[in-house]
């Protein structure tokens, strides 16, 4: 009994000595592990935040940059008023064979009184001498265009020097001298995502500016002009804003602001604007020649629907025309075009477009299951009798 109590205080006593030991070792332990963590973590921070004075810095620093790209580049941007005069016709009454068997056969010169149609849009000076840009649409078929400068002088006798109606470009001159033209910039070097103002005469509300980035480049097949490679921004660009201006941060011609996209006739964010480097391209063939020439194949293009394959259905051919001749035919694909890959008919057609009568092109086009390269000279893209570029490419 004796040796069993030792036995057991014994038992106690070495129990307690370890549960010391192991309380030291795990004390150990935890000092090791924090002092550890200690060294490796990072004690965490507050959030580098701008404060209220930095905020409101870089928020006028932005606002001054907007404010001295409209300084700059708002004289350059005019309001045109086109009036086109619709001679009065006679009244169908006149014709109504009841009317004839009262009155006779004679021709009653009674006609309905002239109408005068006026519409109103914006243009862009791009010479210090007079020229204007600005859409086509603004002043087709118009008797008289006025011009109203940003400094409030008007000019009433504005001529027309050339239109494109397949861009939807027109070139005016007014007779002043030392204007402010605006600086030409390369739509080219353009980025989604780049801050662009639209300027305009919205509703006629003149020097009107707004702001917005570039959504997209390269907008095709919108059904807007026969030719299109549109910059789309949302930028609010509304009726009257056609002609005028898209400008970049540096206050430099990016884009003719053209049309929008929209159920409701107003904005929605979706505006689309000529680039810069082929309104130019179109202005300069209208200085030299008087109208736009270009390049034509002689097919009617169609989309691929097969997505392994990306090119450009010939739908069909105009007879004798420089791609029957080099003999292509019906279902050919053509893949590319000068060695760069063709995704799209309205790719293809600005890229033909864009070249001289008489140019060599060269097609990567696929028959069946062969590929071979076609050798053919472009010819002039013929009008129709409406003076209309014929359909296709």
């Amino acid at each position: 009994m004796q040796f069993q109590e030792k036995t057991l205080a014994m038992y106690r006593t070495e129990r307690h000595f370890t549960g010391v030991v192991l309380l030291v070792v795990l004390a150990l332990l935890a000092g090791w592990w924090l002092g550890t963590r200690s060294r490796t973590t990072p004690v965490p921070t507050e959030p580098n935040l701008p404060t209220f004075e930095q905020a409101s810095t870089q928020l006028k620093t932005s606002s001054e940059a907007f404010a001295a790209v409209a300084k700059l580049a708002t004289p350059a941007v005019v309001n045109i008023s086109a009036a086109t005069i619709i001679p009065g016709r006679r009244s169908p009454l006149f014709d109504d064979p009841l009317f004839r068997y009262f009155f006779g056969d004679e021709d009653i010169p009674f006609r309905e009184p002239e109408r005068v149609v006026r519409s109103l849009g914006s243009g862009v000076i791009v010479s210090r001498d007079g020229l204007i840009l600005t859409n086509n649409h603004v002043v087709a078929g118009a008797s008289r265009i006025t011009v109203t400068l940003a400094d409030g002088r008007k000019f009433s006798d504005a001529q027309i020097v050339g239109t494109d109606p397949a861009t939807d470009l027109a070139l005016l001159r007014i007779r002043a001298s030392n204007l402010p033209a605006i600086k030409w910039g390369d739509s080219r070097a353009l980025d989604v995502g780049e801050w662009v103002l639209a300027i305009g005469n919205p509703y006629g509300l003149s020097q009107t500016v707004t702001a917005g980035i570039v959504s997209a480049k390269g907008r095709r097949d919108v059904g807007i002009s026969v030719y299109e490679d549109f910059i789309q921004t949302d930028a609010a660009i509304n009726p009257g804003n056609s002609g005028g201006a898209l400008v970049n941060i540096r206050g430099e011609l990016v884009g003719i602001n053209t049309a929008i996209l929209s159920q409701s006739g107003g904005n929605v964010g979706i505006g689309f604007a000529i680039p810069s480097h082929e309104a130019r391209r179109v202005m300069e063939l209208l200085l030299r020649d008087g109208k736009v020439s270009r390049g034509w194949l002689g097919i009617i293009p169609a989309r691929v629907e097969d997505e392994t394959v990306q090119g450009v259905i010939v739908a069909n051919l105009f007879r004798n025309s420089p791609a029957d001749l080099a003999g292509l035919d019906i279902d050919d694909v053509i893949l590319e075009c000068n060695g760069k890959r063709v995704a799209s008919p309205g790719e293809l057609k600005n890229m033909i477009a864009s070249m001289p009568a008489g140019t060599e092109v060269t097609l990567l086009v696929q028959r069946g299951n062969e590929r071979g390269k076609v050798r053919l000279r472009v010819a002039d893209h013929p009008i129709d009798r409406f003076g209309r570029p014929v359909p296709g490419i």
